[in-house]
């Protein structure tokens, strides 16, 4: 965005290309470094020199000698790093933390209470750290398991397994659990998010107080919050929606051939573009919108090939960076896993749009603090994959933004990137409050959708078939209305302080989330469950009924809902689960989980034809079926079977295969294998 850091002096308005040598630690201008004696400045070029004497020996009475001088020169840098840059910028964001805390309460105690919110999605993100960590301890490929839909394994190239995430959180994974770096990382999300945004901030607005309350509208508002409780992952990957701007926009003030200043934050740039990639693929095309968004019009000048150099230079950082992300993607790529069914995707282009105005309505949030009033004027869309909506209060700042910046092109560049990520989030189909509009319809693979809508155009760029969710492309345009706001807010603090103040206090009921009052919670551990499966070192297979692998992209025949607690349970008995939930679940892999006897049978047992049961595994009759199904059970060496739900029709198939209840507790019941076990499992044991 040009002028986000514009070229030269005259491209923007004054006060924007900031002094930053306070920030890069250089001295202040009246200190000088170096020398035996106390530098005094005067007038230009006299300093004056004063020698001090040495310290006379104390006599009888004296006051005890001062702390010797490494302790004085410790509490001096203790002083100079806490009102330094270093120490603003810590203390900003811990207040901004603080801050995130409060606007998604009671989100922190869950840390302190052993609590996870009840959906699979947590479930999943447990087994994510602790499959990183596991994988990094044993120096083994995290893209790649069979902890899950056991035996059979899964690629994990396009799950959102956040394998940047799960390194760097590896200590409080390995001291504390995996729920602990889930729970802490989604309470700290909102405040590292404020802080990325007001970064780069700083280097559009003039002030440090908008600033401040730029940072604070992007990482506090309600899409943000909401994905930090339940979408780790977008929220992890929203983290570098400011920071690739910010090194984007010092990539353009860069000045080359001095100090390698060009070429070093080229590299920057590269760097945090591979990490959003192995943070997660979506955020990734996020990250990769603003940067061309900010980089394009730069390249068109008469220095094009300095800067497309550049710009090439940070294209190979980012590709070595996220080379092994990139490397598992192919992979599973080639083996057939990434193919997605296109009429389910478009199915989920349909409904995944929000709604016009409700995406600049008040959001939910308000409403539910009591301003029911402000409930004809909110959003009133779904809520189960966001709150699609920037907020009315953010929505007008940006507006006012963009009026009293009209004459700098940044702030233009700002309002389009803002309104063209609005109309992508509207999806394939226009809704105007509770009507459907579909202009110059037309279908695709079988399902009705707008030529005109630019999210239609967008999903049929090769490699963005699987950017199913139009509303996430919000939280793209939250980033540029945030900035145009906090230009408002400064506006509006030297022009007319008191219509600031009740519009700040809306946009403050406005931001954050408190959960969705469905969710429900479950426990970190059930201890009285697991206990006797973790005391059992043979690695046997764990079932769980209901029995499903389960994909962000439904298929056909996935199996039951299984219980969110399956899979953190597998992080403390550690014992592989037949069971999984991924982002991307390969068909290749469900049919291969349907075409194995025992899970067919299990399958047949909750409800699937068993015509098509019989069908899929190739044999002829029921008893077949069994027969099939007891080898499997000893071939597989499936030890145990946790029943979450119980229905008589299973009960009596585990019976048929050789399963005897065990035990009961926190409300499931254990069923263990009894019969004859494969001969190389029996010597084994």
């Amino acid at each position: 965005m040009q002028g986000a850091g514009g070229e030269g002096h005259g491209s923007d308005a004054p006060g924007v290309a900031t002094d930053e040598r306070g920030e890069a630690g250089e001295p202040e201008g009246g200190a000088l470094a170096g020398g035996r004696g106390a530098g005094v400045r005067g007038t230009p070029g006299l300093t004056a020199t004063i020698t001090a004497k040495p310290p006379a020996p104390p006599g009888p009475g004296a006051p005890a000698a001062s702390p010797p001088g490494w302790r004085r020169q410790a509490r001096a840098r203790s002083r100079a790093l806490a009102t330094g840059p270093v120490g603003r910028h810590l203390a900003l964001l811990a207040c901004y933390v603080t801050v995130g805390i409060a606007v998604t309460w009671p989100r922190a105690t869950y840390l302190v209470g052993g609590k996870l919110q009840a959906t699979r999605d947590a479930g999943v993100y447990v087994w994510d750290f602790w499959w990183m960590a596991h994988a990094v301890e044993h120096l083994a490929n995290p893209w790649y398991t069979r902890s899950i839909v056991a035996p059979t394994g899964v690629q994990l190239g396009y799950h959102a397994l956040m394998p940047l995430e799960g390194v760097l959180m590896m200590p409080v994974t390995v001291l504390f659990g995996p729920s602990a770096s889930y729970n802490l990382l989604s309470i700290l999300m909102p405040g590292l998010m404020c802080y990325a945004a007001y970064r780069v901030a700083r280097l559009w607005l003039p002030t440090q107080t908008g600033a401040v309350f730029a940072g604070a509208f992007f990482g506090l508002s309600t899409i943000m919050a909401w994905h930090a409780w339940y979408q780790l992952n977008l929220a992890a990957g929203a983290v570098f929606l400011p920071l690739a701007l910010e090194a984007a926009v010092r990539l353009r003030r860069s000045e080359g051939g001095r100090g390698g200043g060009r070429r070093r934050q080229a590299v920057i740039l590269g760097l945090i573009v591979g990490a959003s990639l192995l943070t997660d693929q979506q955020s990734f095309v996020l990250v990769l919108i603003v940067v061309l968004a900010a980089l394009v019009p730069w390249l068109v000048s008469r220095a094009w090939r300095e800067r497309a150099l550049a710009a090439a230079t940070a294209a190979v950082v980012a590709l070595l960076v996220a080379g092994p992300q990139i490397a598992a993607m192919v992979a599973q790529t080639r083996s057939g896993g990434a193919t997605i069914p296109a009429g389910t995707v478009a199915t989920d282009y349909v409904y995944s749009g929000t709604g016009f105005p409700s995406i600049f309505g008040v959001s939910p949030r308000a409403v539910r603090l009591g301003l029911t009033w402000l409930k004809p004027i909110s959003y009133h869309g779904h809520i189960l994959d966001g709150v699609p909506t920037f907020g009315l209060a953010l929505s007008v700042l940006a507006v006012v933004g963009l009026v009293v910046s009209w004459r700098r092109r940044s702030a233009w560049q700002l309002a389009a990137l803002w309104l063209a990520s609005a109309a992508l989030a509207l999806g394939v189909v226009l809704k105007i409050g509770s009507h459907t509009y579909m202009p110059f319809a037309q279908t695709w693979h079988g399902v009705r959708l707008s030529g005109i809508m630019p999210f239609t155009w967008f999903v049929q760029i090769p490699g963005m078939a699987g950017f199913r969710e139009a509303g996430r492309l919000t939280m793209l345009g939250v980033l540029p209305a945030a900035l145009l706001a906090g230009a408002a807010v400064d506006w509006l603090r030297r022009r007319a302080a008191v219509l600031l103040i009740p519009v700040l206090v809306l946009a403050a009921l406005e931001a954050g989330w408190a959960g969705n009052l469905a969710v429900g919670t479950m426990p970190t551990a059930l201890p009285a469950l697991d206990r006797p499966i973790a005391a059992d070192h043979s690695g046997s297979i764990v079932v769980d009924v209901p029995f499903g692998v389960r994909g962000g992209v439904p298929l056909t025949r996935e199996g039951g809902a299984f219980d969110p607690e399956a899979q953190v349970l597998a992080t403390a008995d550690g014992h592989p689960r037949a069971v999984g939930y991924l982002s991307r679940l390969p068909e290749k892999t469900l049919m291969s989980v349907r075409r194995n006897a025992f899970y067919a049978g299990l399958l047949s047992a909750q409800g699937q034809p068993r015509s098509l049961v019989l069908s899929v595994t190739g044999l002829h009759s029921y008893s077949g079926l069994l027969a099939a199904a007891r080898a499997d059970v000893r071939r597989m060496d499936i030890g145990w079977v946790i029943v979450w739900q119980r229905s008589p029709d299973v009960l009596a198939y585990l019976a048929k295969t050789g399963f005897r209840f065990e035990y009961a507790a926190d409300g499931a019941w254990v069923y263990k294998y009894s019969g004859p076990r494969h001969p190389a499992q029996a010597a084994s044991r």
